[in-house]
């Protein structure tokens, strides 16, 4: 069986795992990389690339789009090239892999649907004291 590697003490590591921790840096072609002046000419093109998703998401938050969606989009464009939009990407996956354990957990959904419950139970009665009181009628034609 072949592992990779002919030197005694060594592991080898499957694709899967080097692509998830991969290490930190321009993601550029190494003929890019190569001449100073065209990275920084990728980098320029990459940040207003980035740049223009992001702000197409921050749009789209009180729009009808997935704003947030496309803000995570653009910083993942922005990690291509940038040490800090990656740190910022990993730290944001990590907290939503967080948060979504924290969902999934029995206790935590039925307190949440317990609260759910709660409050449209406190809303159907604030209607009902508003229609009991005022009838159908719109806020802004009452006369009191």
């Amino acid at each position: 069986m072949n592992t990779g590697s002919d030197e005694p003490g060594e592991v080898a590591v499957a694709a899967d795992e080097t692509n998830a921790e991969r290490g930190l840096g321009s993601r550029a072609p190494k003929f890019i990389k190569a001449r100073r002046a065209l990275h920084l000419s990728w980098q320029v093109g990459v940040f207003i690339v980035g740049l223009a998703v992001v702000v197409a998401g921050v749009i789209m938050l009180p729009l009808p789009g997935p704003g947030w969606l496309v803000i995570f989009g653009g910083m993942a464009i922005w990690a291509t090239e940038f040490v800090w939009a990656q740190l910022v990407l990993r730290w944001t996956k990590r907290k939503v892999t967080e948060a979504t354990q924290r969902a999934l957990d029995p206790r935590v959904r039925r307190r949440n649907i317990i609260l759910t419950a709660v409050g449209l139970v406190i809303i159907a009665a604030l209607m009902a004291v508003y229609v009991w009181k005022f009838g159908f009628a719109m806020p802004w034609n009452i006369k009191e």
